[in-house]
């Protein structure tokens, strides 16, 4: 079991994960907006249960790797901190887009909005960095086993990411008709979602290895 501070730590970087914009939020805001509150909800079901395989996958593997090549997840960390830059870079730049701006999208089935959630969830680089760059570094082999405490990070990730993003879903609409008046506001959105990001990856790159 992981101790108090980095179980605190680790949720409080999800937490900045799951605020900053990619594939997943974009695509739920979008069918939330389009399509409605609900649409957006049942999309959110799917990249649900994207989140649980990731977790699986993760917490079996980074048992494995952790075991037999101590050293390998640091080409994993430089190689996340540069896509989150990356990241970062895509908010700010100039003629850069916020998540919140309207996109037109045609009416899907609950089922088809299920599966391209979970789809759009399986391809978000993002959520691979997050499993295989940054829940390593509040993994302690000291503090009992692997595989448990990757699963109790893993669980508060999805917890924390689930909520924050059903929150968004349900107020879709309504914050992207405030920023659509206010464009100062989405100038604001972006900066912020990229110096996050860049904070992340400065993060990412200088933790020292365990």
């Amino acid at each position: 079991m992981p101790h108090a501070p980095q179980l605190l730590a680790f949720a409080l970087v999800s937490i900045g994960m799951a605020l900053t914009p990619g594939p997943n939020m974009v695509y739920l805001i979008s069918r939330s907006i389009c399509q409605g509150r609900v649409a957006g909800l049942i999309s959110l079901g799917g990249v649900a249960l994207g989140f649980v395989f990731y977790m699986l996958s993760a917490a079996f593997g980074i048992t494995a790797l952790l075991i037999a090549i101590p050293f390998a997840y640091d080409a994993l960390r430089f190689g996340g901190a540069l896509y989150l830059l990356w990241l970062a870079w895509q908010a700010i730049k100039p003629g850069g887009r916020s998540p919140f701006q309207v996109r037109n999208l045609p009416a899907d089935s609950p089922r088809k909005l299920f599966t391209m959630g979970f789809v759009t969830n399986l391809l978000n680089p993002k959520i691979a960095v997050l499993y295989l760059s940054l829940l390593p570094q509040f993994i302690d082999p000291t503090r009992g086993s692997v595989l448990g405490q990757s699963l109790v990070l893993g669980s508060v990730q999805i917890a924390l990411s689930i909520s924050i993003n059903c929150l968004v879903a349900m107020t879709a609409g309504t914050i992207a008709i405030f920023l659509a008046n206010k464009p100062k506001w989405l100038l604001i959105q972006r900066w912020l979602m990229g110096t996050v990001l860049a904070g992340l990856a400065l993060r990412m790159a200088t933790e020292a290895r365990r």
